[in-house]
């Protein structure tokens, strides 16, 4: 064979080995487990019924590289050059965002019962949201879902929200919020 042939012949069985499987979701580097947790461990002031999920964004560190001009060049007066500048390499970071932690209200862990979770795993299909098998389980599916609806609200957790469950009509309003 010759070797134009033979680099076609290679890249035709590396095409035919791709896989048509879709791509995975990107979640954050080494995420916990989501969990919920009674007012007790939650915020200051939590009421004492109430359970809480937290969602945590690390910081984001920059490392920046500059050159910092020690001695400036000699120059003559006709141009030349009779030393170069002097030049020292200084490496430092810098945050360039805080690392936040939020607080928000979620359901408490015995209502999230098989029905409870694929009624969430209904309603986040129905909105295109949920792509799975309605399971009944809190799989890693299932808390993709949660995490993209949310994201729309603002929200990057997989734990659900309290306020997630309502507009998704699974969790009752509370009257004293309404006007």
């Amino acid at each position: 064979m010759t070797r134009p042939l033979l680099a076609w012949t290679a890249l035709a069985g590396l095409a035919a080995c791709q896989s048509t499987l879709p791509a995975p979701d990107v979640m954050r580097l080494a995420e916990p487990e989501p969990g919920i947790v009674r007012a007790t461990e939650g915020p200051p002031g939590a009421a004492p019924d109430s359970c809480w999920g937290r969602d945590v964004t690390p910081a984001v560190i920059e490392t920046v590289t500059e050159q910092v001009m020690l001695q400036p060049a000699e120059i003559a007066s006709d141009g030349t050059v009779l030393a170069p500048a002097v030049f020292k390499t200084e490496t430092r970071q810098r945050i360039t965002r805080e690392r936040t932690e939020i607080w928000f209200e979620a359901p408490c862990p015995e209502r999230m019962t098989p029905g409870f979770i694929a009624s969430v795993q209904r309603a986040l299909a129905a909105r295109g949201f949920h792509r799975g098998a309605v399971t009944g389980e809190m799989d890693g599916t299932t808390r993709r879902a949660i995490r993209r609806y949310q994201q729309t609200e603002g929200l990057d957790s997989a734990v659900l929200s309290l306020a997630a469950a309502r507009r998704l009509g699974l969790v009752e309003v509370d009257p004293a919020t309404l006007d």
